[in-house]
């Protein structure tokens, strides 16, 4: 992984850090976004769906203890790396953040090329994650995410993009149920407002295309994708 297919979501209530942490990590090469406080945080990950998210604890509306365990929560967040930007003698805040799910800390203030070296250590955890996450295996089916291919039983298959993502979402956890909302986050986010019509559609489609034993239909709640019953 490239660092300009990285992305780094920035959450700070000062303009001056945003700009200043915003800068050194673009000149990486890294993608950068921000928010300003821990609400817009949820929105912008959920729309950015970030590898690396650096949080401010201390910030007006929600903090970023509460935003860090909302995030969390969210099925297709769950690998991205969070740190905490902390103030130097905020102990009582790294604990707390610990518990709610963080992977590090960053000391405040921190200088430049400090910081960098820092982001590039956490971001190494995010290539292994990738490395081993870039193909799903499931029964006789190969799910290459890098290539946007699928594999049966040597047979290739390639999917339009909103298909292959809501396949490879449903089969990176066979037996589980997706919900209707979370399928929506994940493979749409906010780029369009579609409705649940639109996931229906798609299922159709890959029943067409891949076999209608794979996909389950939870009344009122989703779908899941089958595997020990074909």
């Amino acid at each position: 992984m490239k660092n300009n297919d990285i992305k780094i979501l920035l959450v700070d209530d000062e303009p001056d850090i945003l700009e200043i942490v915003g800068y050194n990590l673009s000149q990486e090469g890294y993608r950068i976004s921000t928010a300003s406080n821990g609400k817009e945080a949820i929105i912008k990950a959920k729309k950015v769906k970030p590898h690396l998210i650096l949080l401010d604890v201390m910030m007006p509306e929600m903090d970023g203890i509460e935003a860090c365990e909302k995030i969390r929560n969210i099925d297709f967040l769950q690998d991205v790396i969070i740190a905490f930007f902390t103030a130097r003698g905020e102990d009582y805040s790294q604990v707390a953040g610990f518990d709610a799910g963080a992977d590090d800390y960053i000391t405040k203030p921190v200088k430049p090329k400090v910081l960098v070296s820092k982001v590039k250590a956490l971001l190494r955890r995010v290539k292994n994650i990738a490395d081993q996450n870039h193909k799903i295996v499931v029964g006789n089916i190969i799910i290459d995410k890098e290539k946007y291919l699928i594999f049966i039983k040597d047979q290739k298959l390639s999917l339009p993009k909103k298909e292959f993502e809501l396949f490879a979402l449903l089969a990176s956890n066979p037996g589980k149920v997706f919900k209707r909302e979370a399928i929506l986050d994940a493979v749409w986010g906010n780029e369009v407002i579609v409705g649940g019509r639109t996931i229906d559609v798609h299922i159709r489609k890959l029943r067409e295309k891949i076999g209608d034993h794979y996909f389950k239909t939870v009344k009122g709640v989703g779908y899941k994708f089958v595997i020990d019953e074909v």
